[in-house]
């Protein structure tokens, strides 16, 4: 099972769609279909949703900004490329400049969690939770009216990255876009965060009164490998990227962060063929036809924080400068 590590530009052609599915179960056996939750789409750049963080249903568009291609983190289209959508409701969205960040990630709690998948080897994780107080700062500042916040922090270095939202106890996907495209994190995180709160085609713009209510994860994409076999990849710890030809001979692509086929309970075969419907094929699926995939795998470093977490550490922050406004919008970091 040859594989070759995807590098350059090669990463940057990865097109949509994520994160996961929206509380929907495969349906029948593997082939007949199911859930979407990723985005797919038929160029070799766009947006992308998650998957169990993104959604499921028709085929949209996206509009890719800045060149850059997006995805649908967990399971809706992209940029460029088509992809399913289970919700409607589309927006503006505005790409604010980098946010502030200086919260310590220290005494997290039960809330702030990194996900399957996160990290690699041991080595020490990028992802932090400053990224997610950041991605809270900027929909706060956006929704409320204020100044975007300023600069984090946190390293500026380039990563493919998700932002998912969730909402309520269930935590139930409210929106999820990212890009395959290596983003420097403050420009990326800014921008994408307000995609998926606001341009998610599946759902309605988030409003105010659902602030409270919002987990966010911010993911950051790893060690991508292209990979001779469509089963070479591990569940619960890759995400992957296929590439395959519909019925009319156009190019597709689908995607699903590493966490999604282990929520939904899928094995290889059943993800596979998820990703092949969500990615618009409607053709009986055979194992001659899985041969033909293009698959890349990938890991992520995710982490996620809930609103309370994100006041607690903003609180801190606030008492600690003696900043005399209302939280939590705040721009102001010494």
């Amino acid at each position: 099972m040859g594989r070759k590590r995807c590098v350059g530009a090669d990463c940057s052609k990865m097109a949509a769609g994520c994160c996961g599915v929206k509380k929907q179960k495969l349906s029948g056996s593997p082939g007949s279909g199911g859930p979407g939750g990723v985005g797919a789409g038929s160029g070799v750049a766009g947006t992308g949703h998650c998957g169990s963080e993104l959604g499921i249903g028709s085929s949209a568009t996206v509009a890719a900004a800045a060149n850059v291609s997006r995805a649908n983190g967990l399971g809706g289209p992209g940029g460029n490329v088509s992809g399913s959508s289970s919700s409607s409701g589309s927006s503006g969205t505005n790409a604010l400049s980098p946010v502030p960040a200086g919260y310590s990630s220290s005494g997290l709690s039960p809330n702030l969690s990194s996900g399957p998948g996160s990290g690699s080897g041991g080595r020490k994780m990028v992802v932090s939770a400053e990224m997610c107080c950041f991605c809270f700062d900027v929909l706060y500042c956006h929704l409320y009216g204020y100044q975007p916040p300023r600069t984090p922090r946190f390293t500026n270095d380039p990563y493919p990255l998700f932002v998912t939202w969730k909402i309520g106890r269930d935590k139930r996907l409210r929106g999820c876009i990212g890009t395959f495209s290596a983003m420097n994190l403050h420009s990326g995180l800014r921008e994408y965060t307000l995609t998926s709160a606001l341009k998610d085609s599946r759902f309605p713009p988030m409003t105010r009164d659902e602030l409270p209510r919002l987990f966010c994860s911010v993911s950051l994409l790893t060690n991508f490998e292209d990979v001779g076999d469509y089963l070479d990849w591990e569940v619960g710890v890759h995400g992957i990227r296929i590439e395959f030809f519909n019925e009319k001979g156009s190019k597709r692509t689908a995607t699903y962060l590493p966490e999604v086929a282990k929520e939904q309970g899928w094995d290889h075969i059943q993800t596979i063929d998820s990703l092949l419907r969500k990615g618009g094929y409607k053709a009986p699926i055979t194992n001659d036809f899985r041969k033909t995939i293009k698959l890349t795998r990938y890991r992520s470093e995710k982490l996620t924080m809930g609103y309370a977490e994100y006041i607690a550490h903003r609180q801190h922050h606030h008492y600690q400068n003696g900043i005399g406004h209302p939280l939590p919008p705040y721009n102001h970091y010494s």
